[in-house]
């Protein structure tokens, strides 16, 4: 993984753990509406794994996921930075919302090659 200054490790951790609460106070709305949660389930999943296997790159802390939880998240955060790029081209330049998806964006792009690297491609 490429050289990268406390700073934006430290925002990466931050944005993940922001992702995560987030997309675990939208579990509970939706759960006690009688929602589906299968899609946020399997974001929220993806994004734990992330942020582990970004722990694991930074801080060499141990993840318990296998190789095929690796790749299954891999594919989903894909497939938020896909989303966010669109959120993106939507956004105001300077905003603090362009700001949040720029550094979103990097924590996931991130994850994505620290996964890659874990699995050896």
């Amino acid at each position: 993984m490429e050289h990268l200054s406390a700073l934006v490790k430290e925002q990466s951790i931050k944005s993940f753990q922001s992702a995560i609460q987030k997309c675990e106070n939208a579990w509970i709305q939706m759960n006690e509406k009688g929602s589906n949660t299968t899609l946020l389930e399997k974001r929220l999943n993806a994004l734990k794994v992330g942020l582990a296997v970004l722990e694991n790159a930074w801080n060499e802390q141990n993840h318990p996921y296998t190789s095929d939880e690796l790749a299954e998240a891999r594919i989903i955060l894909k497939g938020l930075v896909s989303t966010i790029k669109n959120s993106y081209a939507k956004s105001k330049p300077g905003s603090p919302q362009r700001t949040l998806l720029e550094r979103r964006k990097k924590s996931l792009d991130l994850a994505i090659q620290a996964i890659d690297d874990f699995c050896g491609e």
